[in-house]
């Protein structure tokens, strides 16, 4: 289903850099790599793929978390994943336009998360794009946004799905990614485990 997995990632982000999309060459590396941490959704009806995410393990140095996607994911290929790293750090989660609001986000994430237990791991990362941030930008400060977004004052579409799953915010790390639907931001979430092994 590498393809399919391709053809999602290209509707679910659409604007970010070709050279930062995850490709159907690079699904099939990481189910050699980590296949315990791709998953994807499937429609029934048609087999067809809906949502996907994918994930790896890796230590976090959070006093030097400043870093860029492509850089954390060894170009979509996934050559940083650790087995015995203590995070999951999610390197993809989308949903098909076509299939919003039906939660297939929260399928998504109840798998990412069950797997942090069942790993026994310290929790999961992710540097979320805030999507909204680029109608904002002409009178706030990417700080004042996210600041904005975390006391629930703005709904941001990539930002807000992490809060509500009890993801907190950690910090912003500009020039994340090359995609302007962000402004080049991630903002990095962190769930955490209370009850690792």
């Amino acid at each position: 289903m590498a393809d399919d997995l391709a053809a999602v990632q290209e509707a679910c982000f659409p604007t970010l850099s070709p050279s930062e999309r995850i490709r159907a060459e690079h699904y099939r590396t990481h189910v050699r790599v980590f296949p315990e941490g791709q998953h994807a959704v499937i429609e029934n009806a048609t087999g067809r793929v809906v949502a996907a995410s994918t994930d790896f393990r890796t230590n976090i140095d959070f006093h030097r978390y400043q870093h860029r996607y492509i850089d954390a994911v060894d170009g979509n290929w996934l050559g940083t994943h650790d087995p015995d790293g203590r995070w999951l750090y999610s390197a993809d989660i989308g949903v098909h336009p076509d299939f919003r609001g039906r939660g297939l986000a929260t399928l998504l994430f109840a798998a990412q998360h069950d797997l942090i237990r069942r790993l026994g791991l310290a929790g999961h990362v992710a540097g979320a794009m805030p999507r909204g941030y680029p109608s904002h930008r002409h009178r706030m400060a990417i700080e004042a946004y996210v600041a904005a977004v975390v006391r629930g004052e703005i709904d941001d579409p990539t930002l807000s799905v992490h809060l509500h799953r009890g993801y907190h915010v950690y910090g912003i790390i500009p020039d994340y990614v090359e995609d302007p639907s962000s402004a080049n931001y991630g903002v990095l979430v962190v769930w955490r485990n209370l009850d690792p092994k």
